[in-house]
This record gives C-alpha cells, structure tokens and sequence, in this order.
C-alpha cells in the first residue's frame, strides 16, 4: 500500500469515526491538560528529564498556548524509575486534574504500567522515552503511540551493521529490567539472523555504578564485540570503566545501544570515537532541525536530544489533532493523529500505523575523532539513513491485538 493510499484511508476512517462525535465535540474542562512524566532525577535525567518539559513548551508556544479556543496546562513529575510511583502519579492526575493526555514516560516498566491504566481510563499516552519495542507490540493498546524508538528499531541498525562487517562473536551486557531484556532479545535476533552468535550473557542491576566485574566478564569470554544493552548514566559508566580496562584499545569492539549526545558529551570524543550506533534524529541532520536546536539551546543551554525532539514533536502533532476536531476525547484524537502524516523537524513522511508506532527514517551514525569535530556540538557523522519501512517491526511479525494479522 503506497504512503498517499495509506493516509487516505486513514482520513476517511477517522471522518467516519468522528461523525459519531460531533454533537459532544468539546474540550473538557475548557483546557487541555498534559502530564509530564519522567526520570527527573535519576540515570535518565540528561537525556530527558527537566529539559523535556521544555520541548513541550515550545511547541505549545508554537500554536499560540491554546488549541480549539482552550487553554494547555502541563503538570510534571519524577517517576523516579518505579512503575508504581509512576502508576499513582497518573492516576492522580487523571482522578484529580483530569488529564488528557500523559507524555515522557522514559523507563519502560514505568510506561508499561502507565499505560494499562490510561487504556482503563481511556487517556491517551505519547510514549517518547522507553524504548523496549513491546510497548507497540505484545503491550498495544488503543490509547497510546510509540514515538521516537524501540529496542527493534536500534538493534536492527546497530547490531546488523557491525555484524556485517564481520565482528560475528558478541557478549550482551544488559541492564536487569523489562528494557534491557527486551534490547537483549532484539540483539541476539538480530545477530543470529546476520549469520553471528552469542558467546555470553549477563545482566547488571538498574541503575548501577560499578561495572568492572561485568567487564571483565565479557573482556574474558574472547567476543569479537559487547554490546551495551542500557541507557543513560549506566552506558556512561560501563563504556568509561571499558576505556580503563583498554577494552576497545585491545580489539574488541563496543557496541552502545542506545546512546544519546549528552552521553558522548560526558563520555569524550577521546574515549567515544569510532562508536557507530542508531538513532532517531540529530539536531545537525538539517538546517531545519538545527534551527529548532538553536531555539532549543537558547531556552535551555544545551542541544537537544532526540527523546526533546520526539517530545516537541509528538505534542505538536496531538495540539494540532485536538484544533483540528474540537475534542480531546482520546480516540477521537489518536484517530485524527493517525490520519495525519508526520512532516515536522523530527519526521519527514512519519506516519502511526495501527499497532500505535509512529514510523519514520531512522539513521546509524558514528562518533567523530576529536581531529574531525569543529566545534564541541559536532558529534557524529551519518554512516547511512535506515528507511522508515526497514526500520521498525513488520506488522507481519505483530503480536498486537489491534493488528489484523497480529499473532
């Protein structure tokens, strides 16, 4: 099915759907209220944390602060990496503020529980921060999107690239938690598809500090790569502890899995050099997205990440859906987002299929030398655009409920 025919029959789904609203079309509470949940504080607080909230600001700021003649109201919290801190936030904000919608959510077990109760609610949920690929797959739900990544998505760039290169032998070093055993399981697919083998396992709690014991596990087991299936502070410090044991400088090769530019800013050019790995947008990939970075570092003092980018860009797209029908109502929102292609600095043609991921070009890239960077925000180069339809997960191996052919 081409890209047009799709968004074709996706409009004409949601005029059907929408005629069925139009005597109730209101906005409840005459504002729209979003809720802001995310690692505030913890390993996940760089990437993401405080500075998201301000990504969303922007694009409120950037449909004049209210849509359909209603104000939009943010509240914001620290999940603190727990599902049920998490789970009682979103149920006072629902309970309690009546909130529309709930965005961030970083940790997967966290997004995992938030959106079960936002699907009993019938809110709607704009995943930006957890990457495990079950939250559009076994985990579905009709009332929220996948946004920036999933554990399919980086693995397939990352893990394909390096084992077609010949480094076929990997040990997975993965964080103890439903993301790193989801990114583990993707890595080893994808690593056995691509002729390779997994000669090692192990698993570090979450967040941890120490990562020498774990190291010097996967150093001993003579794997041509490790790959580093976390985020955050805890890739930080397993690729720092690597560069002390001289781990790459003896040949093997360190695959981060998900790494974002406040990661290599900490890390180094020094220490991150040579490091390939995927991501979903790159504030230098455009003159638009670096135009929008721009507006972002003045606001914040820093470059954005791609989880600010997603979070700019998935509140736009909902503002816009909500002012487009005159309702919050949840499914009436996800259907118009969904008949609406994404075109906007984070997405060229993205669109969300019906498992609730959003699809869009992806890109593996590789950390510059020191010698190769001008200035402290070049960071990496592009090695090659992964096209959206290579991507993600084929519905054809959907295990979602909402997908016809779903398993």
């Amino acid at each position: 099915m081409t890209t047009t025919r799709r968004f074709t029959l996706g409009a004409l789904a949601a005029s059907i759907m929408l005629a069925g609203h139009t005597a109730h079309a209101e906005i409840t509470d005459n504002e729209i209220r979003i809720g802001y949940l995310a690692d505030m504080s913890g390993p996940y607080r760089d990437p993401i944390g405080p500075m998201g909230q301000d990504a969303i600001q922007m694009a409120i700021d950037d449909v004049g602060g209210s849509v359909a003649g209603a104000n939009v109201v943010v509240f914001s919290a620290d999940d603190r990496n727990s599902p049920d801190v998490g789970s009682s936030i979103v149920r006072e904000w629902i309970d309690e503020r009546n909130v529309d919608m709930v965005t961030g959510l970083v940790a997967s077990s966290v997004t995992l529980a938030a959106v079960r109760l936002l699907e009993e609610e019938n809110r709607l949920g704009l995943v930006n921060g957890a990457v495990s690929s079950g939250v559009t797959n076994e985990s579905c739900s009709p009332n929220h999107i996948h946004w920036v990544y999933d554990t399919w998505a980086m693995s397939n760039g990352t893990a394909k690239a390096i084992t077609q290169e010949g480094h076929h032998n990997w040990y997975l070093l993965s964080a103890d938690y439903s993301f790193g055993h989801a990114l583990e399981g993707d890595v080893e697919r994808v690593v056995l598809e691509n002729g390779g083998s997994v000669v090692g396992k192990a698993r570090h709690p979450f967040p941890s500090s120490d990562f020498s014991s774990f190291l010097l596990q996967a150093q001993a087991s003579g794997a041509d790569v490790i790959a580093l299936n976390n985020a955050g502070s805890d890739t930080i410090n397993a690729i720092t502890t690597a560069g002390e044991f001289g781990i790459t400088q003896a040949g093997q090769v360190l695959a981060g899995m998900v790494l974002f530019s406040t990661d290599v800013r900490s890390i180094g050019l020094d220490a991150a050099q040579g490091l390939q790995f995927t991501k979903a947008w790159y504030y230098d990939l455009n003159d638009e997205t670096r135009a929008w970075a721009e507006r972002f570092r003045e606001r914040t003092g820093s470059m954005p990440t791609m989880v600010h980018a997603g979070l700019y860009s998935s509140t736009l797209h909902y503002l816009q859906a909500v002012d487009a029908i005159g309702t919050d109502e949840a499914q009436a929102v996800r259907q118009q987002m969904a008949a609406t292609p994404i075109n906007d600095i984070f997405a060229t043609g993205g669109y969300i299929r019906e498992d609730g991921r959003m699809v869009h070009d992806m890109y593996l890239v590789e950390v510059k030398t020191p010698e190769e960077s001008q200035n402290e925000d070049d960071l990496f180069r592009v090695v090659r655009t992964i096209p959206a339809e290579e991507a993600f997960r084929p519905l054809s191996e959907s295990q979602c409920r909402l997908v016809a052919n779903g398993a």
